[in-house]
């Protein structure tokens, strides 16, 4: 069993404040609550909670679920919080405008998977699943002014994004500073002793959160702020669904493969460290071999793709991409042998069948791939936004791309 220092050390391993005073705070907190909770024989009660704004978690979320795992391995009392009431506003931390609010029915559906795709992570026999609707929604106008006399306006205007839009006279609207009291109540209802979180949570967490805790007779929860967070497939911003640069968790295999493989050279080193958990030590060996040409980046980058996919999919999956990537992209054949195959009956446009198979988000984005060239039929390049394919035509492969393809058969 663990010592508690060997557990302070890994649990706050990753963790950044900015600030190494703050840091230092966090570490002395969480080592005197670990000793408190050993002498009550209990374990820390500890969360994260993530926002169904958009049906699919992604790799970058795994962050956090990461250090989530390593508590439920030392016995702790973890739960994954689906944000259900929340996603209603948004948060509004590392954003520089107003974001969308959503219904409830598109909460809902989105939320449907959630935990399934985090026990791709976490222990699902060690988690508690829990909605934050189940407190949020039965709060009446009395209770939210009772905790919002716990803040300042002060307190919020001074977060980076929220002067920005000050500055440039961009609204801020009144709803948008709930979304930190909801959170801080989050802490509160669950009587949290440990918050995980990344970097665009620090004030959510850190200032919110436990002086919520404080206001209303608690202990203030410690803050575990991870440091780093996942570039995106761009190799440069951190991963997001809104900015399109983000590796779903519910990708097919295959998809997954290629979007790691698409990810620059120098973006490597960091998605070992944060998504296969490497020793800085290791990390440093491996930047020193593909500095030094000992180490192929390609060779490197697909033993990654491989290893993501297993995690997520699972051995057979990742060979089965490994194959599918050989025989595309190193056997010159252009096409897999495995490839999904649909029926058409009568003639139809190309970007009529691409929408209808979900290949494209619209029609008016399989007009645009087709004008760069990225649309293929039996590997040539469709220069026509109005092209058909007609039964006679067939059987052939659509292509969108370098990694999607369907093959088009008559009845």
């Amino acid at each position: 069993m663990a010592t508690i220092e060997e557990q302070v050390e890994i649990l706050m391993s990753g963790a950044e404040y900015g600030d190494p005073e703050t840091k230092e705070t966090m570490r002395r907190d969480l080592r005197e609550r670990l000793i408190e909770c050993q002498e009550q024989g209990r374990p820390l009660r500890v969360y994260c909670g993530y926002d169904p704004r958009t049906a699919d978690l992604h790799l970058g979320h795994t962050i956090t679920m990461r250090k989530l795992r390593q508590f439920q391995e030392f016995g702790h009392d973890v739960t994954f919080l689906v944000g259900t009431f929340t996603s209603l506003i948004g948060d509004p931390s590392d954003k520089d405008k107003l974001r969308d609010q959503l219904t409830p029915e598109q909460v809902e559906e989105n939320a449907q998977t959630y935990a399934e795709q985090a026990f791709k992570i976490l222990d699902p026999q060690l988690t508690r699943v829990r909605r934050n609707d189940e407190w949020l929604s039965t709060l009446d106008f009395a209770d939210i002014i009772h905790l919002a006399s716990n803040f300042t306006v002060q307190q919020f205007l001074v977060r980076e994004n929220f002067a920005k839009r000050m500055e440039s006279h961009t609204p801020i609207y009144l709803h948008e500073f709930f979304y930190a009291l909801m959170q801080a109540y989050d802490a509160v209802a669950q009587e949290a002793d440990v918050q995980v979180g990344g970097q665009d949570q620090l004030f959510n967490i850190l200032v919110a959160g436990r002086k919520l805790q404080q206001g209303l007779g608690q202990k203030p929860q410690i803050a575990i702020i991870m440091g780093e967070s996942l570039p995106g497939t761009d190799g440069e911003i951190k991963m997001s669904k809104s900015l399109g640069n983000h590796i779903p968790l519910l990708s097919e295999p295959w998809d997954m493969y290629g979007k790691v493989m698409s990810i620059p050279d120098k973006a490597m080193p960091i998605y070992h460290k944060l998504l296969l958990g490497w020793s800085n030590s290791l990390v440093d060996e491996l930047e020193q071999g593909l500095k030094s040409g000992a180490l192929h980046p390609n060779e490197v980058k697909m033993a990654l793709a491989r290893e993501i996919v297993r995690i997520f999919h699972g051995q057979e999956a990742s060979e089965a991409a490994q194959k599918r990537w050989d025989e595309v992209f190193r056997s010159g054949g252009g096409i897999p042998e495995d490839i999904p195959q649909t029926v058409i009956t009568a003639e139809e446009k190309v970007v009529d069948i691409l929408h209808r198979l979900k290949m494209v988000s619209s029609k008016q984005e399989a007009k645009r791939l087709i004008e760069q060239n990225g649309i293929r039929l039996n590997e040539q390049p469709l220069t026509d936004a109005m092209a058909t394919v007609k039964p006679e035509m067939l059987p052939a492969v659509l292509q969108v791309g370098k990694r999607k393809f369907v093959r088009l058969v008559a009845e």
